[in-house]
């Protein structure tokens, strides 16, 4: 059997990075980057689970589809809640960044996982992962993958607070020599959001809106602080009247999408002010300086940044591209494994 020359090996295996977020999966390829980015629902035939779609496609047929087909999020709360649609959601994905050709060998893949998952779960997305294709399965936690991702000189002997908002979860870090000092995850993050205000629609308006909705609403007229500007905004929301049963439109001021959200953005101010509790001394007096850094797609909120820049009294700055944080971050260890391996998973 012939060996292929370790260079030639690295640049058939097409080794990849990914974000398996609860809202979005976003894959990076060595030497490529970012080249996929889809949320993370899959389309399957109810009685033989061939899938359909994926991704955006899919995303399309939430709360649309006929019996025959189930339209599904395979990821809950930042952990796999049904192994069988999540291996064959990212094998889908592994094909559509190859152009559904099959690579020479099979890819090394780095995961960005919560840091607040089990062994158990840590060891699904592993196996999920090789079942899906991958030669060698490593696995980082989130926060540190967006401190990565973010910039932060996550290898100096100082402190590094970084908090990343995804759809599942929140996850509060302070980061010194590549390593955790100290985490807190917190089971909340921008679903929770879109679930808050559905709940209160339905509550003051007796209207039934769908996710899809609540977080359009969130992304347009949402807001942790409200200012002169954005206390006037407010948008028509339609769904399905619980007293009559008809379809009907209300309008939604931002006061009552921000009335809303206070439940779930005070879990999360009080996620940051614990972590700070929980810094030792000399790591805290950096963060007096450096401050905290906020990543994921939660962190958009408008005035969150400002909210917890006021109730820290630290200043608090958006990562560059906070989306991509995390992958960005996954993938810049997976190109300097042998720097980043103390900040992988054991």
């Amino acid at each position: 059997m012939r060996f292929l020359p370790a260079k030639l090996f690295s640049i058939f295996s097409n080794d990849m990075a990914i974000d398996l977020g609860t809202a979005n999966t976003v894959v990076y390829v060595r030497n490529k980057g970012i080249v996929l980015n889809e949320p993370s629902v899959v389309a399957v035939k109810s009685n033989t689970n061939k899938v359909l779609a994926a991704g955006k496609a899919a995303k399309d047929m939430l709360g649309k589809t006929p019996e025959n087909i189930i339209a599904s999020r395979p990821l809950r709360d930042g952990v796999i809640a049904d192994f069988e649609l999540t291996e064959a959601m990212i094998r889908h994905f592994i094909r559509t960044v190859h152009n559904d050709r099959r690579t020479l060998v099979s890819p090394r893949m780095i995961v960005g996982i919560p840091s607040g998952i089990t062994q158990v779960e840590k060891r699904a997305v592993e196996e999920t992962a090789k079942q899906a294709g991958a030669r060698d399965v490593y696995t980082i936690m989130e926060p540190m993958a967006a401190a990565i991702g973010a910039g932060l000189p996550v290898q100096e002997p100082s402190g590094n607070m970084i908090v990343d908002i995804g759809g599942g979860t929140t996850e509060v870090a302070v980061i010194s020599l590549k390593n955790v000092v100290y985490c807190r995850s917190i089971r909340v993050g921008g679903d929770g959001m879109d679930q808050a205000i559905v709940q209160y629609v339905k509550r003051k308006y007796k209207l039934l809106i769908g996710e899809r909705t609540a977080e359009k609403v969130k992304m347009e007229i949402g807001a942790a602080l409200l200012d002169e500007t954005s206390r006037n905004d407010s948008m028509e929301v339609k769904g399905r009247d619980l007293v009559s049963g008809v379809p009907k439109t209300v309008n939604l001021s931002s006061a009552e999408v921000n009335e809303s959200l206070i439940e779930t953005i005070a879990a999360i101010v009080d996620g940051v002010r614990v972590a700070l509790e929980n810094t030792p001394p000399e790591l805290s007096s950096d963060l007096v300086d450096r401050g905290i850094v906020m990543a994921g797609g939660g962190a958009l909120l408008r005035g969150l940044d400002k909210l917890i820049s006021k109730e820290t009294g630290l200043p608090v700055t958006l990562a560059e591209d906070p989306l991509f944080s995390v992958v960005k971050g996954a993938g810049m260890a997976l190109e300097k494994l042998d720097f980043f391996r103390d900040a992988l998973m054991k």
